[in-house]
């Protein structure tokens, strides 16, 4: 990790609009669940699993990851301020981990503490299912910020990518075919959340012994990809 790109990428991150949106979208997430949790009544549980499971690991995560995401490199290679760090004697790998750690990072710290702090709003620490959500954000938010860093170098239009994969994959034909869902980063999430909280309410359609492995071989192939991607730029612009 280098940490001048860190502290150049992260200022470039939080400096621009996305700072805001960054802040919204968890903003919501916790009055949502301030006003859930003023109306419970005996129904906390089954509240508190779809709050967390369709807005914060359904919506937050992979919004934020999203943004996050693509917003730390494809920026720079849209605007071709690339050039200039590409210019360094840097490894390509590590600008691509350095940049992977600063979105991890700082996906993590503006979906996974509101997912917490809105667990403990809604059901406190019973039934351990703001920790189980809490984890489950977690690894799914380092799976999404590699994946979309990944979609960020290789094309110009990740956000639509990104989008597609999210809401149409994820969400739509994810809902309807049953198959898909074994290459739904957010269910690999809920099948950690079930796991940790040990509550099948949770609802995971892919078990544990699955899912981990999926999970640690997107966020490890997105990056090596990423790096070789990134390297290709280099000397195509040497050439």
């Amino acid at each position: 990790m280098n940490p001048t790109v860190a502290r150049l990428t992260l200022r470039g991150l939080l400096g621009r609009r996305r700072g805001l949106l960054l802040l919204v979208v968890p903003a919501l997430l916790l009055v949502i669940s301030a006003v859930a949790s003023g109306t419970a009544s005996g129904n906390e549980h089954d509240l508190t699993v779809k709050i967390l499971g369709q807005l914060g690991l359904g919506t937050l995560v992979p919004i934020l990851g999203l943004v996050v995401g693509t917003g730390v490199i494809a920026t720079e290679i849209d605007d071709g301020s690339i050039v200039y760090l590409l210019a360094k004697p840097l490894p390509r790998w590590k600008i691509v981990t350095t940049k992977l750690v600063v979105a991890i990072g700082t996906t993590w710290v503006f979906a996974a503490l509101p997912t917490l702090l809105c667990g403990l709003l809604l059901i406190g620490t019973r039934d351990g299912i703001a920790l189980g959500y809490t984890v489950a954000v977690l690894v799914a938010g380092a799976a999404y910020s590699a994946l979309f860093l990944l979609l960020g170098v290789v094309t110009r239009h990740a956000v639509v990518a990104g989008l597609g994969y999210a809401l149409v994959w994820e969400s739509l034909i994810g809902n309807f075919v049953s198959g898909a869902r074994t290459l739904s980063v957010q269910q690999w999430g809920r099948s950690v959340a079930e796991a940790v909280a040990g509550d099948a309410a949770i609802g995971a359609d892919v078990s544990l012994g699955v899912a981990v492995p999926l999970l640690l071989a997107v966020t490890v192939a997105a990056t090596v990809l990423a790096s070789v991607k990134l390297a290709g730029l280099t000397l195509a612009a040497e050439e």
